[in-house]
């Protein structure tokens, strides 16, 4: 594997803002969205800037790293497919589960529309790393895998962040995407020291950084992406720079994007804290460039059916300790994954109880959160709808959201929260409810619902919810 690139100074790329991003001064390289980019047709904006020589990498969302189950191939090869079409030196993912259920819990499979944080465990560890390593298999290019951002802790956690990263590398040798305002969140939300965090984590294996914005409401720290970059976020930068030169820093905005000149302003200030620090640290810190892969892969007792073998550093007497493992001690650590990571999604999605161990007043906030990212993320995939629904499109899906897990997609999700209005007998204007069913048609077929379809679809729903 060939050194960390040096990718100096970026910017998330949107399409929002692609003429910005274009013509914004001293953009070295851009990260876009995976999910986003068809590899066969992909964006102008991006095309033109790879023919300047800036480097463009794709960020993928979706893979669900931190699941219990494996990640799917094909949207590894969508992953791969775009970075090679890019010409990307690596590509990045985050630590998170997106879904959970199916059939380990032989339950319906859930979608959260958002990143969860994994619970970080002896389980949690080795399911994480086996499905870290299919990934890097899968890939043409080096993966870095990010921290996400927190409203909730679990219960009965084995490990710190830091503590938890450093297995991972250890074992993998994957490399790491710090995001600074992650860091931030954490600190507010979970009362977790980003200093500890940094001194913890093997600093040498950063491939690069995210700073971002967020606000504090009623005491959460929102990590919105759509918000100016705080001083909190800035200073645990100047404290990672003073551990480490990283190899590229990326400016994340997502939402209401500012005038090129507040992008740019902001970008100035990345860089100003980043040679601030950099000079009273002097020469002596590191460089963040030279990190080799893949370090010690020796987590022999992660393969099925593998005799056991400690890596250094990382023997743990507990995780002998359930005779269910001693056949096949992957599966049986997805497995109790799978029921923790399913209980917690149910309860934030589709209304069960708070499973034991967990706050109930900061899940609620996470469930309200996931709600609004949906209500939000739909009004962009199918503007039609808010223009139909004008002011009663919002509290209209955070209202079919409380009891309607998200299935397929965003824009299943559309077409789903549209049905549900039509069965309804929604809206009320008889000229806005003919708008909406023309709609529907357009992209669902030729019309709403029988009766009958009605009754098996509410039915099906009952029993989800129950």
């Amino acid at each position: 594997m060939n050194d960390t690139p040096r990718l100096g100074t970026g910017i998330g790329w949107r399409p929002e803002i692609a003429d910005t991003v274009e013509a914004l001064p001293g953009v070295d390289w851009v990260e876009a969205v995976a999910e986003n980019l068809c590899a066969g047709h992909l964006p102008a904006s991006l095309v033109r800037l790879r023919e300047r020589g800036v480097t463009v990498v794709p960020h993928g969302v979706s893979l669900g790293l931190g699941g219990a189950d494996r990640p799917d191939p094909g949207r590894l090869a969508d992953l791969a497919e775009r970075a090679g079409a890019l010409g990307s030196p690596l590509v990045t993912e985050h630590i998170a589960f997106v879904r959970a259920g199916g059939p380990r819990t032989a339950s319906p499979v859930l979608e959260a529309g958002h990143l969860l944080p994994v619970p970080r465990t002896r389980d949690a560890l080795r399911v994480l790393c086996e499905n870290v390593r299919i990934a890097q298999d899968a890939l043409p290019v080096p993966l870095a895998v990010e921290n996400i951002a927190a409203l909730i802790s679990w219960p009965d956690e084995e490990m710190s962040e830091g503590q938890f990263l450093a297995e991972l590398v250890e074992r993998t040798g994957v490399r790491l995407l710090i995001d600074v305002a992650n860091l931030h969140t954490n600190q507010v939300n979970r009362g977790e020291d980003p200093a500890k965090a940094l001194d913890e984590l093997p600093v040498e294996a950063i491939a690069y950084v995210h700073v971002a914005g967020g606000i504090e409401r009623d005491g959460v720290w929102h990590d919105t992406h759509a918000h100016p970059v705080t001083r909190p976020v800035l200073d645990i930068l100047t404290e990672l720079r003073s551990r480490v030169a990283p190899p590229g820093v990326l400016l994340e905005r997502d939402d209401d994007f500012p005038p090129a000149a507040e992008l740019a302003g902001e970008l100035a200030l990345i860089r100003e804290t980043l040679e601030a620090a950099g000079s009273r640290t002097g020469t002596g810190s590191r460089t963040g460039t030279t990190v080799r892969g893949p370090a010690p892969a020796v987590p022999v007792r992660d393969a099925p059916g593998a005799a056991a073998e400690e890596p250094t550093g990382a023997a743990d007497p507990s995780e002998a300790a359930d005779p269910s493992d001693a056949a096949d001690p992957s599966e049986a650590a997805r497995e109790r994954l799978a029921l923790a990571e399913t209980a917690l999604l149910s309860a934030l999605v589709a209304g069960t109880p708070v499973p034991e161990g967990f706050d109930p007043r900061r899940l609620g906030v996470q469930s309200r959160a996931l709600a609004a990212k949906r209500a939000g993320v739909v009004a962009k995939v199918a503007p039609e709808l808010p223009g139909i629904l004008g002011r009663g499109f919002r509290p209209a899906f955070l209202a079919y959201a409380a009891h309607r897990p998200m299935r397929g997609g965003y824009r299943r999700d559309a077409l789903d929260f549209a049905e549900s209005l039509l069965i309804e007998g929604r809206p009320e204007d008889p000229a806005a409810r003919r708008r909406l069913t023309l709609w529907w048609q357009e992209r669902a077929g030729a019309r709403p619902p029988r009766r009958v379809t009605r009754l098996v679809r509410a039915a099906r729903a009952a029993l989800v919810r129950g």
